[in-house]
């Protein structure tokens, strides 16, 4: 598909708005909804090395906001294990082909749905058991190879933030904080493998704007909009999304 066209703008900005919002005021968790969407019409590759740029001009554009805010221990735990779970995803990544990648983000929505559905019929409960250093590398080591081949690290870090009890800022702060430095650093393998063109970088400037003011938006959302409406919309997209990516990379 020509990326310069109305088509894929149609798709693109809403998606870029969209994870604004999210990564801004909702804990990152379901931005990579975008990078899903987006893989629909787009080459899964194509649509990971556009999405990136505007990811770390988010993470710019929300830092401030939530500046020293955040739990240093948290994050740190889960950048250490971050940094070779990014390694190993960019390894998967040189072997995997489209469809393969297809099928990882896919799964990875519809898997993240489901871990939410449990979640909230308790038949798994967070936040009443603090998680130690182990659980906190391991889910790190997740966060980087989910993040690296879909944008996903948010669910993971989740799994991790919410079983330490922070508070709604504190938890949010941190995961801007986690974000900014795993997209920073997964960003030089990106560029070395070739997955950011010259392309999808002129897309990135014309979507730039949308992207801070998606970020913009979460930020004054954070203490005012329900959550439960956000993240319902959000499951239902995802839903229907993973299913489409896991049918085609399947047929």
């Amino acid at each position: 598909m020509e990326l310069f066209s109305l088509s894929v703008f149609a798709f693109t900005i809403p998606a870029v708005i969209f994870a604004g919002i999210s990564k801004g005021g909702f804990g990152s968790g379901v931005a990579f909804a975008s990078a899903s969407i987006l893989a629909l019409v787009l080459d899964p590759g194509v649509a990971l090395g556009l999405m990136l740029p505007l990811l770390m001009l988010i993470d710019v554009s929300s830092l401030p906001a939530y500046w020293r805010k955040w739990d240093w221990p948290a994050a740190r735990v889960l950048l250490l294990g971050g940094i070779p779970g990014t390694i190993a995803g960019a390894l998967f990544y040189a072997w995997a082909n489209p469809d393969a990648i297809r099928l990882i983000i896919g799964l990875v929505a519809v898997l993240f749905v489901a871990w939410q559905a449990a979640q909230k019929y308790r038949l798994i409960r967070l936040g009443t058991t603090k998680f130690g250093p182990r659980t906190g590398l391991f889910a790190g080591l997740v966060l980087g190879f989910t993040s690296f081949v879909s944008h996903a690290g948010g669910p993971a870090a989740a799994v991790y933030l919410l079983g330490q009890g922070l508070s709604k800022t504190t938890y949010q702060a941190t995961t801007v904080l986690i974000f900014w430095a795993v997209n920073l650093f997964k960003s030089g393998f990106y560029a070395g493998m070739g997955i950011f063109t010259k392309e999808t970088l002129l897309l990135d400037l014309a979507l730039a704007p949308f992207a801070v003011l998606g970020a913009w938006l979460g930020i004054k959302a954070h203490h005012k909009v329900p959550e439960h409406l956000f993240f319902a919309i959000t499951y239902v997209a995802l839903t229907i999304t993973g299913l489409k990516l896991i049918w085609d990379a399947l047929t």
